[in-house]
């Protein structure tokens, strides 16, 4: 076994990591509380959706790789397979657009709510090791297998109870909590997961083939960002269209004038029939 770097740039990657993971599942759990209020199952999906992407593509794929830049291996060099690695983005979308369908679909049950959990937290841990597998180095890597179920625990435990928050709470605060608990299941389950990894090279002058972790930081960055901004903007074309096409409330109802003698007196002038000296009108 060989020394293996994850925090080769410092603080900078797992903060970075930790924020990603943090906004997209702000932003994804935000799309599934706000579709349970959607007035038609087409705008349901359409929230469930953008949910699915913000989750998934920026929370969960977006920030592995952005810890993934922190790996390091001294003795020998590491890349990745573009085909794998835009594979475990896949598998991230859709598994958590599933358990959001299951959980934000229909009525809301225990079952659907554990159901949609587990479908949660394995597409965390399948992207997670689809993306491991995606590397490449002169060598083996190896895994311990204790910690590896703990990360599976992890990532399912959390992702379950963040998607009970976000079907069950509406305020922003604890949508904010929700994000933040959804954040550290994902870390928390890369770096377990990360923790497990024993490196073993074979040959370290070995030539590798593959992109390497500096040419995956524009790629990237220009993921992130079109994400967010997409799913950002869908959102606020949903929430535009739903305004739009919320009823109007109803008018008020118009004074009778023949009731009241061609309208209201004037506000300092004597009701209709008054006369001096008199009580009242007559």
């Amino acid at each position: 076994m060989v020394e293996v770097h994850h925090f080769a740039y410092g603080w900078f990657n797992p903060v970075m990591a930790f924020s990603i993971a943090f906004l997209g599942s702000l932003l994804g759990l935000g799309c599934t509380a706000r579709a349970r209020d959607a007035g038609s199952a087409r705008r349901r999906a359409r929230w469930l959706a953008l949910g699915a992407i913000s989750i998934g593509g920026a929370g969960i794929w977006l920030m592995h790789f952005m810890a993934m830049l922190g790996f390091d291996v001294p003795a020998g060099e590491v890349r990745y397979d573009p085909g794998l690695t835009a594979l475990s983005m896949v598998i991230a979308v859709v598994t958590v657009g599933i358990g959001l369908f299951v959980v934000g679909m229909g009525r809301r049950t225990v079952p659907r709510l554990i159901f949609g959990g587990v479908l949660t937290g394995v597409g965390v841990v399948s992207m997670h090791y689809t993306g491991m597998a995606a590397m490449r180095l002169p060598g083996e890597v190896h895994y311990d297998a204790n910690l590896v179920a703990a990360s599976v625990a992890i990532a399912v435990v959390a992702a379950t109870v963040a998607l009970w928050f976000a079907v069950s709470v509406r305020r922003g605060a604890h949508l904010a909590a929700a994000a933040l608990l959804m954040a550290v299941a994902i870390a928390g389950m890369h770096y377990t997961g990360m923790a497990a990894v024993h490196v073993e090279l074979t040959d370290p002058l070995a030539e590798v083939s593959g992109m390497t972790s500096m040419l995956l930081i524009v790629p990237m960055t220009v993921l992130a960002a079109g994400t967010l901004l997409a799913t950002a903007f869908n959102a606020l074309q949903a929430m535009t269209e739903e305004e739009l096409d919320a009823p109007l409330p109803p008018p008020e109802p118009a004074a009778d004038s023949a009731a009241t003698g061609g309208g209201p007196p004037a506000p300092g002038f004597p009701p209709p029939g008054w006369r001096r000296g008199s009580a009242g009108p007559r």
